[in-house]
């Protein structure tokens, strides 16, 4: 049986893209998208924000069917979703993410975007900070970064014609262990699934912004 390649549909038109985003739970299971274009589209959700530009987020793509036989078992109630959807991006908080600080600074010296002595201040400054910082502060921390970076995921899907559904319930305590990675250094946040929706996804509704925004 052949592979049908994926049609990309892609736009710049950012209401078009927020607008079509739909949580998507049916997959067209023919649908594969390459490892290219996956580490395109992780590479523009990674121009998200996060505390001090720690990048604390860690993806496991899961696609192949060991994997996602694996993912099947530790999220039991999101079955089509794991099954027909051509991979599922698992979404981890690095606790050991500060490690990265001195590269991550040293790049920015050296494409000119900071100045050597800055960066030598502001290492200091955050070595002191993240060493007296309690292990849940930093958990908290890193896990509203993931958030940031795993909506960011699913709107570059968006923008490449793909459908996303955002996935938390599933056996945290296990995922990491499952697939090889340090259970105490990587905090799961969610699972996110990707694909071509099986079919239209089903419109929904949302509260009028002058029931939940208030101005002083």
């Amino acid at each position: 049986m052949s592979i049908q390649l994926p049609v990309a549909h892609q736009t710049n038109d950012f209401k078009a893209i927020v607008a079509g985003r739909k949580s998507v739970r049916a997959y067209d299971p023919m649908v594969k998208i390459s490892r290219e274009e996956m580490t395109e589209l992780l590479e523009e959700a990674t121009l998200a924000p996060s505390s001090v530009n720690l990048q604390p987020w860690r993806f496991l793509v899961v696609e192949s069917e060991e994997g996602k036989a694996k993912l099947a078992e530790l999220a039991p109630r999101n079955l089509s979703q794991v099954q027909t959807s051509a991979a599922v991006i698992a979404v981890f908080g690095d606790m050991k993410a500060f490690d990265n600080a001195d590269e991550i600074m040293s790049s920015a010296v050296e494409k000119g975007y900071l100045p050597q002595e800055v960066k030598e201040q502001l290492m200091a400054n955050y070595t002191g900070l993240f060493s007296t910082v309690p292990a849940h502060v930093f958990r908290d921390m890193i896990l509203l970064d993931t958030g940031l970076v795993s909506m960011q995921i699913m709107l570059s899907a968006r923008s490449r014609g793909y459908d996303t559904n955002p996935i938390g319930g599933y056996d945290k305590a296990r995922i990491a262990e499952m697939f090889d990675m340090d259970p105490e250094r990587y905090v799961p946040s969610m699972l996110i699934s990707i694909g071509k929706a099986a079919q239209t996804a089903r419109p929904s509704t949302r509260l009028p912004v002058d029931r939940i925004a208030e101005w002083k």
